[in-house]
């Protein structure tokens, strides 16, 4: 789907950091753009979310979480991502449906195939133009960050989980080299960001 871009990245790569910054920088320069995140960016979305990331919920069977992603992104995209395609706007995603390819079908070993035919129901036709994919192993994340957040059910998983979640985005990227834009992520977060804006500049996002 044109203009709409989505943000992928390991847990703890600074990928809402870089977000952020990225939406204060197109704020300023006048862009018409929506940013938005997954799983929640709605109202209902959002009380899937801390349903889906509740620590205390650690016996969730990992099929009924692949539904609830899809549930909602289903709401996600009916409240925030349609209405603002519509409007001619551009929308950047915090997370999308690689999450759940990679976090889902590889990670928790629910099959590829899969969770891409349940997310083909959830989505249709409104899969991202292409996929900004911030690139640094979970050892440096963590490494960098202090550890795993253990009250973030997803982040508190056992370490080589988020390995295979890892080579799994490596996986999808190698099939379809020209959906994403690759991001060494290994720097200063002021290289990240400036590696960021010249992706999306060579892609004609911004300028």
């Amino acid at each position: 789907m044109r203009n709409f871009i989505t943000i992928e990245g390991c847990d703890g790569v600074g990928k809402t950091h870089q977000t952020r910054r990225l939406k204060e920088y197109c704020e300023q320069m006048g862009y018409d753009v929506v940013f938005t995140r997954e799983p929640g960016g709605s109202d209902i979305a959002e009380q899937i979310r801390r349903i889906i990331l509740d620590a205390a919920n650690c016996d969730m069977d990992d099929m009924c979480e692949a539904f609830l992603y899809a549930a909602a992104r289903i709401q996600h995209l009916k409240d925030i991502v349609k209405p603002a395609l519509r409007q001619g706007k551009t929308v950047f995603c915090d997370r999308f449906v690689h999450s759940s390819y990679v976090y889902q079908g590889l990670g928790r070993g629910l099959g590829l195939d899969k969770i891409v035919q349940l997310n083909r129901i959830a989505v249709g036709e409104y899969m991202p133009e292409f996929t900004v994919f911030l690139d640094l192993s979970p050892e440096q994340a963590f490494m960098r960050k202090g550890g795993a957040d253990k009250s973030d059910r997803m982040e508190a998983v056992d370490f080589s989980f988020h390995q295979q979640v890892y080579q799994g985005y490596k996986a999808l990227i190698q099939a379809e080299p020209d959906k994403f834009e690759v991001i060494d992520a290994s720097g200063s977060a002021e290289q990240t960001q400036r590696l960021l804006r010249q992706a999306l500049a060579r892609r004609g996002v911004i300028k």
